[in-house]
């Protein structure tokens, strides 16, 4: 255990069970403090290494996951490391793919459904979760 994330830091979402979680860009510089422990990245194309240990899930830029069982699993393994561990959900700019998939992990640590996109909009990003179907992604995320 090497702990979580300083609350109030950059792109860190807290989660309502005290969990924090770091959403961002890839494209933007590495943010300042300590790096994360996890990863996972929402991209397109494979991501280059990290040196901490980190997950990809194929995530096309304004789309859906490609495999909804994988995304599921490694949505909910985010979660779960993250009561212990500092977690990074990342994309190429940090509100889309990753809005979505925070949206997902506060449907996990119980926001409704219905509710998470104003919730990550209010904590994390005013305009995470970009298109429609992203939206009705996260309504129909399931816990």
């Amino acid at each position: 255990m090497t702990g979580t994330w300083e609350p109030g830091a950059t792109g860190v979402l807290p989660l309502p069970s005290g969990r924090l979680v770091r959403g961002r860009g890839l494209r933007a510089p590495l943010p300042d403090g300590p790096a994360p422990d996890f990863a996972l990245h929402l991209l397109g194309t494979q991501p280059p290494p990290t040196p901490w240990e980190s997950r990809w899930l194929r995530w096309p830029d304004f789309r859906l996951p490609a495999d909804r069982d994988l995304t599921h699993a490694l949505i909910a393994e985010a979660w779960t490391r993250a009561g212990r561990e500092r977690v990074e959900v990342a994309c190429a700019g940090g509100r889309g793919r990753t809005g979505t998939a925070l949206a997902c992990l506060a449907v996990l640590d119980g926001v409704p459904a219905a509710d998470a996109v104003a919730y990550i909009r209010r904590h994390y990003h005013p305009r995470a979760v970009e298109t429609p179907w992203q939206r009705r992604y996260v309504r129909r995320f399931q816990p």
